[in-house]
């Protein structure tokens, strides 16, 4: 049965060869524990960054990403891949993380609940200071417009900078964390994202915006303060 769920039918009426994922669904539910051992791998790691988010400490987290792997486990027969495993997979851990997050509440740093009783709340993507008023003579424009990066790939790679680029990301509120997370550290879609974190196209596009926009102005001071002690 795993093995022809695993087969498509083509437009003419025959069998097309199924996709490495579809292999691998119909191993998972075969049971094979090579098949387990090659999605623990891959998605492992990721999963791992995803828990830390919620939770305050890595035992914690690596105790949410054993529970997403035994409810992955208990749930592969009633995957009825409207998305893909990845993206089922993460929806599992994030709401699994949540949960778990929660009950945790009361041994979270108080700066960790202030961040979380403030994501509701609007808030421009960039400081306001940096445009120019209505009393100036081009309102809205840069007063202040982003520093010009020299050589971006070569800074970012420096392993202070990545320091800096990981604190202004875990210093974001949890949605605009796990937006960025799955985009730009990922590298997942926006379909993929939207998906996962049963976001809207517009809440997504909103959400990545700040995200980055924090993680810009962030960095921009890393640079600043290096300039200066040069």
């Amino acid at each position: 049965m795993a093995e022809q769920e695993a087969s498509t039918v083509g437009d003419s009426g025959g069998s097309t060869r199924p996709t490495d994922e579809q292999r691998l669904l119909a191993a998972l539910r075969r049971g094979d524990e090579d098949a387990f051992r090659t999605l623990v791998n891959e998605h492992g790691p990721f999963l791992m960054r995803l828990a830390l988010m919620h939770v305050p400490s890595r035992a914690i987290a690596e105790e949410v990403v054993q529970d997403t792997w035994l409810a992955v486990l208990n749930g592969i027969d009633r995957f009825e891949g409207r998305s893909s495993l990845r993206t089922w997979i993460a929806s599992i851990l994030l709401n699994t993380a949540r949960t778990r997050g929660q009950r945790e509440r009361r041994v979270l740093p108080f700066s960790f609940l202030l961040r979380r009783r403030e994501e509701g709340r609007d808030e421009p993507a960039v400081d306001p200071d940096r445009f120019q008023s209505v009393r100036d003579s081009n309102p809205g424009h840069w007063a202040r417009p982003p520093a010009e990066w020299d050589s971006p790939e070569e800074r970012l790679s420096a392993e202070e900078t990545r320091r800096v680029l990981l604190e202004a990301i875990a210093k974001l509120p949890v949605r605009q964390r796990e937006v960025i997370a799955l985009r730009d550290i990922s590298g997942w879609s926006a379909a993929e994202t939207r998906e996962a974190l049963g976001l809207s196209a517009t809440n997504q596009r909103v959400l990545l915006h700040r995200a980055r926009s924090k993680v810009r102005a962030a960095l921009e001071r890393h640079f600043e303060e290096e300039q200066l002690v040069r």
